[in-house]
């Protein structure tokens, strides 16, 4: 693979590699729900020729509520995602939040993803970059894109080059994000492949007061459009019953349409290349 290139799992990702697919639950609920997903994500793989990685949080630590449902915490969240990984062969990864957790998911998981509040935390950056393993960092919602080469100055000076960067929309006021497509061919200049977060991008943030709102009946409206600007993969949080869900329940897409969604922009990204 070309130096701008590197794998999770056995999955290629890069600026000329092809289209890739980053799903799963919002936040780890349990084993049986991960696997329900994780098997359907392996189909998806199978029909539209778009390898997939499986990613779910062990601990959502910026819910809108003290109340809310985090997750299982870090010891029982990476063993459910390692016995994901052994029984469907997918790559896994899950969010990272304190320093400390970095070592720990790093023995455990192929990539590290770094939330978009805390994209500029530098002793976090490094601690995940020090792991050796690919890093995805969600784009701020209050950065522009160019903003996000001090990120990359940060990983890359901490001695990992395997970096992605995740744009998944842009405050507009109070409740309310909305996407710059520019953003993702701004993002790409900095050598880094960049990811589409679809669901999270219809997100209302705060917009039900103790949980956020959502528009997922646009995700697959965004995933296409970010598809045709040039977006490297994918990332969609998908739910097999979406009103059941515990973590941004009003934002997820159905796990039933996502096969649907990833074909199209398959296809979109095969006529671009």
């Amino acid at each position: 693979m070309s130096a701008r290139s590197f794998k999770i799992g056995s999955v290629p990702v890069g600026l000329d590699q092809p289209l890739f697919l980053m799903a799963g639950p919002c936040v780890i609920e349990d084993l049986d729900n991960c696997l329900e997903i994780a098997e359907h994500l392996v189909k998806v793989s199978q029909s539209t020729g778009v390898p997939s990685i499986f990613k779910a949080s062990f601990d959502k630590a910026n819910r809108s509520s003290l109340t809310s449902f985090r997750g299982p915490g870090l010891d029982k969240g990476l063993e459910i995602l390692n016995t994901v990984r052994e029984k469907t062969g997918l790559a896994v990864m899950t969010d990272v939040h304190e320093t400390a957790q970095a070592e720990p998911v790093g023995s455990v998981i192929d990539c590290l993803q770094i939330p978009a509040f805390l994209c500029r935390q530098t002793d976090l950056l490094k601690a995940c970059a020090n792991t050796g393993k690919p890093v995805s960092v969600k784009k701020g919602q209050f950065l522009s894109p160019q903003e996000m080469a001090n990120v990359v100055d940060k990983l890359k000076a901490s001695g990992n080059d395997q970096i992605m960067l995740t744009e998944r929309g842009t405050f507009f006021g109070y409740n309310r994000l909305v996407n710059d497509m520019t953003a993702i061919a701004i993002m790409k200049t900095l050598g880094c492949p960049v990811i589409f977060d679809a669901t999270h991008s219809t997100q209302q943030p705060g917009g039900l007061g103790t949980t956020s709102a959502g528009s997922p009946d646009m995700a697959p409206l965004l995933a296409r459009a970010a598809v045709a600007a040039g977006a490297n993969g994918l990332f969609l949080e998908v739910h097999p019953r979406p009103a059941e869900a515990r973590s941004d329940a009003a934002c997820v897409l159905p796990l039933d349409r996502l096969e649907t969604v990833v074909a199209q922009c398959k296809h979109i990204f095969d006529i671009l290349r």
